[in-house]
C-alpha cells in the first residue's frame, strides 16, 4: 500500500456494509475511502469521520474499504440506476487508489448498470480511467483554488498541483468527456484576488469546459481550527481579518456580496458567465 511515511498517514483496511448511498449532491454517492490523503485545509468532508476518527487530524488517516466493489456488485442489482457522485467525502483518485483500484472497479460496475457519473477530483491519477469515463454518461471535473503552486502546497498538500489538474481536465475534454471545473473555495486574502480568479477562469475557458462553479470559504465542521493553524504558521497577519469575515455577520455578508460582484465581472469580461454557477 502507499508509503504511509510520506505524509505520516495511517492506512487501515476496513469492510463496509453499503457503498451506493443516497446523497444530497446526486442520487447516490460512492466513497471507497474514509479520509483523504490530500489533507486540504478547507475540506468540509471532515464531518464524515468525526465519530470514527475523533481528534485525528484530517489528512492523517485513510480507511480503505477493501470490499467496496463486492458490496456495490450486490447493491446495483436492487437499487435503480441514477446519478452517482465520485466521490462526496473523499477524493476517489487519491494516491492509494493507484494500488487498490477500488474506484476503477466500482466505476466499471456503475457504468455496466447504466448509472450516470459525476466525478470531481484534485488528482491527476484520474486520467488512468479515461478509457472508462469516455464510454458512459459522465461529467468529469477538477477542483482548482489557485494557480500558485506554493500556496497550493500549503492549503492542499497531498493533491496534484493545479496545472497538472488543468492538464487532466484538458485531456478529458479532448477525449469527448463532458467537463466542468469547481473553482474554490476562494480563500480571503490568499486566493480571492482578481488576478488569481482571472487566471483560473481564463484557463478553464481555454480548455472549453461545459460549465463551472465558483465557491467561497465555508466554515463547516473542523475547518476553522485547521485554517487557524495554517494562518498562525504562515500568515498570522491575516488572523484578525479572517475572524471578522468568518464570524461577524455584517462583514461576512459584505465580503460575500463584493466577491460575487467581482467574480461576475471577471466571468462576464471573459464571455463565460453563462457557464457559471455561483455558490456565494
Amino acid at each position: 500500500m502507499v508509503n504511509s511515511e510520506i505524509h505520516a498517514i495511517k492506512y487501515t483496511k476496513v469492510e463496509c456494509k453499503s457503498v451506493l448511498n443516497k446523497s444530497g449532491l446526486a442520487d447516490y454517492a460512492v466513497n471507497c475511502y474514509t479520509g483523504c490523503a490530500h489533507g486540504c485545509v478547507y475540506c468540509y468532508a471532515r464531518f464524515a469521520s468525526r465519530f470514527s476518527h475523533p481528534r485525528q487530524d484530517w489528512g492523517s488517516f485513510v480507511d480503505v474499504k477493501a470490499n467496496a466493489p463486492d458490496v456495490l456488485s450486490r447493491e446495483v442489482k436492487r437499487k435503480p440506476a441514477g446519478r452517482v457522485m465520485l466521490s462526496s467525502v473523499c477524493d476517489a483518485w487519491q494516491p492509494v487508489e493507484k494500488e487498490t483500484l477500488l474506484t476503477r472497479r466500482c466505476l466499471e460496475i456503475l457504468l455496466r448498470y447504466g448509472h450516470e457519473i459525476s466525478a470531481l477530483t484534485k488528482n491527476a491519477l484520474a486520467r488512468r480511467d479515461f478509457d472508462l469515463l469516455s464510454t458512459g454518461n459522465v461529467d468529469f471535473g477538477v477542483t482548482v483554488t489557485t494557480l500558485d503552486s506554493s500556496l497550493a502546497r500549503l492549503i492542499e498538500p497531498g493533491a496534484s498541483l493545479p496545472l497538472q489538474r488543468l492538464d487532466v481536465l484538458a485531456e478529458a475534454k479532448n477525449k469527448g468527456i463532458r467537463t466542468y471545473a469547481f473553482v474554490g473555495p476562494l480563500l480571503p486574502f490568499l486566493s480571492d484576488s482578481d488576478a488569481n480568479i482571472s487566471s483560473i477562469l481564463k484557463a478553464i475557458k481555454d480548455i472549453g469546459v461545459d460549465y463551472f462553479y465558483v465557491d467561497k470559504l465555508n466554515l463547516r465542521y473542523g475547518v476553522w481550527p485547521a485554517l487557524l493553524k495554517l494562518l498562525h504558521e504562515h500568515r498570522p497577519d491575516l488572523i484578525a481579518d479572517y475572524r471578522k469575515i468568518c464570524f461577524d455577520f455584517a462583514a461576512k455578508t459584505a465580503y460575500s456580496e463584493q466577491l460575487a460582484s467581482r467574480v461576475r465581472q471577471i466571468a462576464s469580461g471573459l464571455g463565460i458567465i453563462d457557464k457559471m454557477t455561483l455558490c456565494l
